[in-house]
């Protein structure tokens, strides 16, 4: 399947990000850092939005602020299935002691997202894929997604074909913006 022109934004870091605990789909504030990486990607997205592409955002907080940042008063629809991985039981927990209380389900070799698939009472990695491509499969324009580390690692790898392997390693960087077109990802950044 073709896509559209896809822009993808992660949040900026959230104070929960900074300390390790696991968010999901758990609400924590933008750091001072996390304003900051937001306002590097209104740099890159100031002339990105000339050419009037839609835009989806999670409606977690974390998610909405950014766009306010990144986009100002760039018209934008809120979309739940944007939000990012329920991992359950392990929600609001730091990851230190995910890995000290559960070591026969995670260990400290595992990815983020492969811990997050594994929670007791989360939604689990295919529930989660299906949501991603859900949204995917239904864009027709040039669009700008603004939300979640794993959530765009999920996206991302299917936009590039990439496989589950190779979508674990992916990054997830907050301050930039990936451009996803033709199977092809870009890593936009601020000008010096």
């Amino acid at each position: 399947m073709t896509h559209p022109p896809i822009w993808f934004l992660r949040h900026g870091q959230t104070e929960w990000n900074a300390v390790r605990r696991i968010q999901g789909q758990m609400e924590s504030c933008l750091s001072d850092q996390g304003r900051w990486h937001a306002g590097e990607q209104a740099r890159v997205m100031a002339s990105l939005l000339e050419t009037e592409p839609d835009c989806l955002v999670s409606p977690l907080a974390r998610a909405r602020e950014t766009a306010e940042i990144a986009l100002g008063t760039y018209p934008i629809q809120v979309d739940p299935r944007l939000m990012e991985i329920h991992a359950g039981d392990w929600q609001g927990l730091y990851y230190d002691d995910v890995l000290a209380r559960w070591p026969d389900l995670v260990n400290d070799q595992m990815t983020a997202l492969e811990l997050f698939a594994h929670a007791p009472g989360g939604e689990g990695m295919s529930a989660f894929r299906a949501r991603v491509e859900e949204v995917l499969s239904g864009l027709t324009r040039p669009t700008v997604l603004v939300a979640h580390g794993l959530w765009g690692q999920v996206a991302r790898a299917k936009l590039r074909g990439l496989s589950e392997a190779e979508m674990q390693r992916l990054d997830n960087l907050q301050g930039v913006v990936y451009a996803l077109e033709n199977g092809q990802e870009t890593v936009l950044r601020a000008p010096l």
